[in-house]
């Protein structure tokens, strides 16, 4: 019997491409583990059929006035009623960049993976202002760690 790789979904908005740079360093850290199948999407593309399929998530946003990403709560509204049954349990992480604070958006999200009952997996990151090679190596840990756990079971 062929072994299937478990999958790694890492939904993002980005609209001056700070998130973008987050979520694909994001994603370099997750594709060490041989075993995960990370799929990188922009939270517009991300359909039902990627969170069914999905053993973990993790989900970048940044914070606009206080929130998360409207294209972010756009997938939530897609997938909620049809997912939130077929996906309790699922580990999800969150990272989240803002000008000068973040935890609106990370609020935001968690109450929103409450109502899925996701499991988070590991400490959410929160980067305000520009990221430093600090923040950038911490999101690929992050990443990493993540599929990882997914990988194994462990979350």
């Amino acid at each position: 019997m062929a072994h299937r790789k478990k999958k790694l979904l890492i939904i993002y908005h980005s609209q001056g491409g700070t998130m973008e740079r987050l979520a694909r360093r994001f994603a370099l850290g997750a594709n060490h583990e041989e075993d995960v199948e990370t799929l990188l999407k922009p939270a517009a593309e991300a359909t039902l059929n990627d969170l069914l399929q999905c053993h973990g998530i993790a989900i970048g946003s940044p914070e606009y006035f206080g929130t998360m990403a409207g294209l972010v709560k756009d997938f939530f509204d897609r997938t909620y009623e049809a997912a939130r049954e077929q996906t309790i349990g699922l580990p999800f992480v969150l990272f989240v960049c803002a000008g000068n604070d973040g935890r609106g958006a990370l609020t935001q999200i968690e109450r929103i993976a409450a109502g899925y009952k996701w499991r988070q997996a590991l400490e959410h990151q929160r980067i305000v202002g520009e990221p430093s090679k600090d923040d950038l190596n911490r999101i690929e840990e992050l990443g990493h760690t993540m599929a990882a756990g997914v990988g194994m079971g462990i979350f």
